[in-house]
């Protein structure tokens, strides 16, 4: 016979202020869990839908980024005329030679940091059909113009439709602003990659997009590329060398981790402390029901649900607190090309039932040694408490 679920109810209600804190203390555990966890799986989503599953990455070997590759202009041209390659419908090959810079802009809350811009050929945008113009233009290759993403006109001075920002040799002015399905795309500035090159000092590229004729197309073309003595390139689908940057989540993931793991043990201990004063107070009760034929494992049961009742009540709590930064963008340093990259918050239902089950394992691990000292209380000293 279990012991009836009103009576745990009526013990939480009555000492409402112990049971409180020790929500309290749950929730704010697990409003960080979910907050850390939601940054680094933002960051992680930002990468992993970026790019074209149909487009191959050709760089350096050896080059962990494209900031970090140099192509010269003998081997983009063998390249861009390799057997394999989709054609446009002028007839030329769908290829963009690309140069990547990083260059230094005034945030608009305070301080500076890295932005990267990508200097691209004609054909580079029609590469990434994500992306969208949602004010002004296209720019205009020759007369030093720019487009900016939607959150770097946000994050940064004078990025903003019609403005100019003076980097390298030149005054750049944004004719148009676009948008990139929150892809990693959303922290670059784009140009012409000749300007770039021209502005920047650069006698090189740094990588080439393009679009083979199909999957089969694809391999014979990295099979080629890898194997050119020659020009010691190598090549890969776009989405395989974006998804190998989400190696920039791990130090967040691990973050969060430690710092999950370190404040849920004072959660514990504040649960825990929480039920042994319950258990104290409640000794009576505990021979009451004793004589009335309940069991110790009754009892061990009634106290572990009534800790993880607490428990659940904080988790449910917590992720209430975490859900209004679903969506809230930030910035972030990537190890891989020093430049910032802005992200958003995302908070899923797994993320959220981890959150709840977080809150659990804190409640089980609360309650189970005042649990087992209820369970566990002689009959006799019991009923001789008080």
């Amino acid at each position: 016979m279990a012991i009836p679920l009103k009576y745990n109810l009526r013990n939480l209600r009555v000492r409402w202020r112990s049971s409180s804190a020790s929500v309290l203390s749950i929730a704010l555990v697990v409003a960080v869990f979910v907050m850390v966890m939601a940054l680094a799986r933002g960051l992680t989503k930002t990468f992993t839908d970026t790019g074209d599953e149909r487009n191959l990455l050709v760089l350096r070997k050896g080059s962990m980024a494209e900031s970090s590759s140099q192509i010269t202009f003998d081997e983009v041209r063998r390249v861009r005329y390799l057997d394999g390659i989709a054609l446009s419908e002028n007839g030329e090959p769908v290829a963009s030679a690309e140069l990547i810079i990083l260059i230094t802009m005034d945030r608009a809350q305070g301080g500076s940091a890295h932005v990267q811009v990508r200097g691209l050929g004609p054909l580079g945008p029609p590469l990434r059909p994500q992306i969208k113009i949602i004010a002004g233009r296209m720019f205009r290759p020759g007369v030093r113009e720019c487009i900016v993403s939607r959150k770097v006109a946000q994050r940064f001075t004078h990025c903003r439709l019609g403005e100019t920002f003076r980097s390298g040799k030149q005054v750049w002015q944004v004719v148009g602003i676009f948008e990139a399905k929150n892809t990693a795309y959303e922290s670059e500035i784009w140009m012409d990659v000749d300007e770039a090159r021209e502005a920047f000092n650069r006698e090189f590229y740094d990588s080439i997009l393009l679009r083979p004729l199909n999957s089969p197309a694809a391999t014979r073309l990295i099979d080629r590329i890898e194997n050119d003595k020659q020009m010691r390139l190598s090549a890969l689908l776009e989405t395989d060398y974006y998804r190998k940057q989400t190696k920039t989540a791990a130090p967040i993931r691990l973050f969060g981790a430690v710092l999950a793991a370190i404040m849920s043990v004072g959660a514990a201990f504040a649960a825990m402390n929480a039920m042994y004063a319950s258990v104290a107070a409640r000794t009576r009760e505990i021979s009451t029901l004793r004589v009335l034929g309940f069991s110790r494992r009754n009892i061990y049961f009634a106290f572990m649900f009534e800790s993880v009742l607490v428990a659940l009540t904080g988790g449910l709590l917590g992720c209430l607190l975490a859900l209004p930064l679903h969506g809230i963008a930030t910035g972030t340093f990537n190890w891989s090309t020093f430049a910032e990259v802005v992200f958003e918050f995302r908070i899923t239902t797994g993320l959220l039932a981890a959150g709840m089950a977080f809150a659990v394992g804190i409640g089980i691990i609360g309650g189970f040694l005042p649990a087992r000292a209820a369970a566990r209380q002689a009959l006799l000293q019991a009923s001789r408490a008080n």
